[in-house]
């Protein structure tokens, strides 16, 4: 069987079990199956596929069918250009929380805070890119804090990012130019209609099981103790809570309050200034 066969098989079975982007997700795991750049899977098509290759893919391809990211099956994701690890101990970093990224660099800051890291992904991206400031990374679950520290040693940034498990601002006593979060904010009225995926990513980066706005009030209500004057508090919500984040967050006692939209419109970010 050549891959451009085995391909198509692939591509059929995804559209069958209905999943979205199927011809882009067998793409992928094709290239995951011959351990070949994404970019450089069109240069194998006509050659023959191995049975070892054959077999990986497929098994990709019947796990992919029952709604596994696409990132769990190939051990990862790229976000803001680097290569990120991820299983299911971890949220999938998206492309909307790069919007997080872009508006955290119009700012300067030399220490910054991450509330509920997950894999890391936007305190190493920050670090990443501004090599002389320093982190700490908090999480409540000590196995995203294992992933965390696994891609910041990929990355070369263990040496400046302290991870620490911590219920939010718990374990925590110094300020910051900058706090940073991702919060889990879908509400548990809403959980039963989101995509099957998520069901593979941990509950609690997802959901605060109450109303969407559970984690941005403590966030927000201790903030200030936490951040020197002029620094910067970020937080990504729901494209349908700006105005509620955006009202804590002027009763925490922030100003210069604004809301900035993804690449797609929507409210994504909502930043504030501790003055």
């Amino acid at each position: 069987m050549t891959v451009q066969n085995a391909l198509l098989r692939g591509i059929a079975t995804l559209r069958e079990a209905g999943i979205d982007g199927a011809n882009r997700d067998a793409r992928r795991l094709m290239a995951a199956a011959l351990d070949v750049a994404p970019g450089r899977l069109t240069l194998h098509l006509h050659g023959d596929l191995s049975t070892e290759a054959e077999a990986r893919f497929m098994g990709y391809i019947d796990r992919r069918s029952k709604c596994v990211p696409v990132s769990h099956l190939v051990g990862g994701r790229a976000f803001y250009g680097r290569w990120f690890t991820v299983t299911g101990d971890v949220l999938d970093p998206r492309p909307e929380t790069e919007t997080l990224i872009e508006t955290a660099l119009e700012f300067p800051f030399a220490s910054v805070l991450d509330l509920g890291t997950g894999s890391g992904a936007i305190a190493l991206t920050l670090m990443a890119e501004r090599p002389n400031a320093q982190a700490v990374a908090t999480d409540m679950s000590r196995e995203a804090l294992t992933i965390a520290r696994q891609n910041a040693e990929s990355l070369g940034l263990s040496d400046r990012v302290k991870f620490k498990h911590s219920d939010w601002y718990a374990a925590l006593h110094e300020t910051y130019d900058l706090i940073v979060s991702n919060p889990p904010y879908i509400a548990l009225d809403e959980m039963a209609e989101l995509s099957p995926e998520l069901s593979y990513e941990p509950r609690m980066a997802l959901t605060d099981e109450g109303d969407g706005l559970v984690a941005y009030r403590a966030i927000t209500e201790q903030a200030g103790r936490h951040l020197v004057s002029g620094g910067r508090l970020l937080v990504e919500i729901g494209w349908q809570q700006g105005a509620a984040v955006v009202e804590l967050f002027i009763h925490a006692g922030f100003a210069e309050v604004n809301i900035v939209p993804d690449l797609d419109g929507r409210d994504r970010v909502v930043s504030g200034f501790w003055p």
